[in-house]
């Protein structure tokens, strides 16, 4: 497995769209932003850029995870966190597409996000997942989170586990 994680491209589109259509059923949105592709990759370059912010938002990397020229997943590095981040959605948010799914392509994703962060002078990566997803956990664990909480988003949503990661 030769998995590579790089900016998305023009040459994108089609594949990054069906994969964010598949993935909502799990209420996971694999796009971070809605407009036109245009504007999806001029968010991708202001974040990574840390230049020109939308509020609520923090200089991030997104990164498609492509193997053997198809698109297989995606990751947000995100290089600081906010409040919201430091309970609900930590550094890294990450996702594969399922028939991509049980391959080692999200302990992939993450270990090398991980170390991206160390890259970028972060010494403790917080990772979350919800509470019921034991696939994710389970890839947070194999890449050294230790749990130090779960915290409740809502009465009708699962908590969301909250694990660090020593990345130096």
């Amino acid at each position: 497995m030769e998995l590579i994680l790089r900016p998305p491209t023009a040459d994108d589109e089609t594949a990054v769209r069906a994969l964010h259509e598949e993935l909502l059923a799990e209420d996971f949105e694999f796009v971070l932003t809605d407009g036109t592709w245009d504007d999806v990759l001029a968010q991708v370059a202001r974040e990574a850029s840390g230049v020109g912010l939308a509020p609520g938002r923090v200089p991030a990397d997104f990164l498609l995870a492509e193997v053997d020229g198809e698109v297989v997943g995606r990751v947000s590095i995100r290089h600081q966190l906010n409040e919201f981040l430091v309970e609900v959605g930590g550094h890294v948010g990450y996702a594969v597409g399922r028939r991509f799914r049980r391959r080692g392509y999200a302990t992939e994703i993450l270990r090398r996000s991980v170390e991206r962060l160390a890259d970028l002078g972060v010494d403790r990566v917080l990772v979350t997942c919800d509470d019921d997803n034991v696939a994710s956990a389970t890839v947070v664990e194999a890449c050294g989170g230790v749990l130090e909480d779960v915290r409740q988003t809502g009465p009708d949503r699962p908590g969301k586990r909250r694990y660090w990661i020593t990345a130096r």
